[in-house]
């Protein structure tokens, strides 16, 4: 374990829901591409209520955050519980996040129907689907969110299934976080660089191939290594076929330093712009308790800057809040295991955010 590894949101919510129900997402969105009242036609099956929510939940200004956001993610579904129960306070505090686009992480099991429905649905609210590719062999080590496909061809045929399923609908990929940095801090064992290496170009390669793809590679963040460190491997991965790189993916650096480093890493790849993950980052990282756990589910963070495309610096084209916040980074500090919906943690961000 490291103490500067980023928590990730785990692949726990696979293809049981989100393959069978992305696609069905489609009846809970509105047609219009005008305001995007997204849900505004009821809830998908087997929401478990959130649809008595969900006419709440629309989506913001394309201007300035052209992203999808889900009607019937966690966070609905919890404003909807909350709000059922009569508990208007918490459900104030859960709209925070549930009223906010964030990443879609894809599942193993049917990456095309997933992409599909992710991306038919935003497209339907005339919005922009954000996806997570997390999926890469030998994920995180083996540790709190270990799996992945189970090698080589599996990833390139579970690849093909997301690019298919994204088809030319609008969407902005963020590509396996953590992939390049383990082999760059060596917790991924050397004898599986060069695969990695290739499936991360094929990935950007093929991606590239959909017409209105973007994809963002992803580069760690301003605690774990410098740009010195990581500028060549994200050459050999093919960072110059993408449209940028991601920073601070699930974890909890300030914006401002993510941005100074993101700037000092796109200077020395061609100047390569890039994306800050700013879902838990409102009061910074966190300094207490064990240095090699400080990363996973700290107490007293707060949700930082809401998605956006607006940042005001040319270089870094949105703020995204590509963790889910409220979901769990693993089984830590009484957290239930990587990628879980925790409302209790979901509480503390919000309740902690200015």
């Amino acid at each position: 374990m490291y103490g500067s590894y980023n928590g990730r949101s785990g692949m726990r919510r696979a293809g049981a829901v989100a393959a069978a129900g992305a696609v069905l997402l489609l009846a809970g969105c509105s047609a219009s591409s005008g305001s995007g009242g997204a849900g505004s036609s009821g809830s998908s099956p087997g929401s478990g209520g959130a649809g008595k929510n969900a006419g709440a939940i629309g989506q913001h200004p394309r201007g300035s955050d052209p992203y999808w956001v889900n009607p019937d993610g966690n966070a609905a579904r919890q404003v909807a519980a909350y709000t059922k129960d009569g508990d208007g306070e918490n459900a104030g505090l859960i709209e925070k996040i549930a009223r906010q686009p964030v990443g879609e992480w894809i599942g193993p099991d049917d990456p095309e129907a997933e992409a599909k429905g992710f991306t038919q649905a935003a497209e339907k609210a005339g919005r922009e689907a954000l996806l997570v590719l997390y999926n890469i062999p030998h994920r995180d080590c083996g540790q709190f969110s270990k799996g992945g496909a189970a090698d080589g061809n599996a990833y390139r045929a579970w690849l093909e299934g997301v690019a298919k399923g994204i088809g030319d609908r609008r969407a902005t990929v963020i590509l396996e976080p953590d992939a390049l940095l383990h082999m760059v801090d060596g917790c991924t064992p050397q004898e599986f660089h060069e695969e990695r290496y290739d499936l991360l170009k094929g990935a950007v390669e093929r991606l590239k191939q959909q017409p209105d793809t973007r994809v963002y590679m992803d580069a760690g963040n301003a605690g774990w290594r410098t740009p010195d460190a990581l500028f060549q491997p994200l050459r050999r991965a093919g960072i110059e076929a993408a449209d940028g790189f991601a920073v601070n993916v699930s974890n909890f650096r300030t914006t401002a330093d993510s941005t100074d480093f993101g700037k000092q890493l796109s200077a020395k790849i061609g100047d390569k712009p890039f994306v800050i993950d700013t879902s838990r980052n409102g009061n910074g990282p966190y300094n207490g308790g064990a240095p090699e756990e400080n990363w996973c589910n700290p107490p007293g963070r707060a949700l930082g800057e809401t998605p956006t495309t607006d940042t005001g610096d040319e270089l870094v084209d949105a703020y995204l809040w590509v963790k889910r916040p409220g979901e769990s980074d693993g089984d830590c500090k009484g957290g239930p295991k990587a990628g879980d919906w925790w409302p209790e943690y979901a509480l503390g961000l919000a309740r902690a955010t200015k």
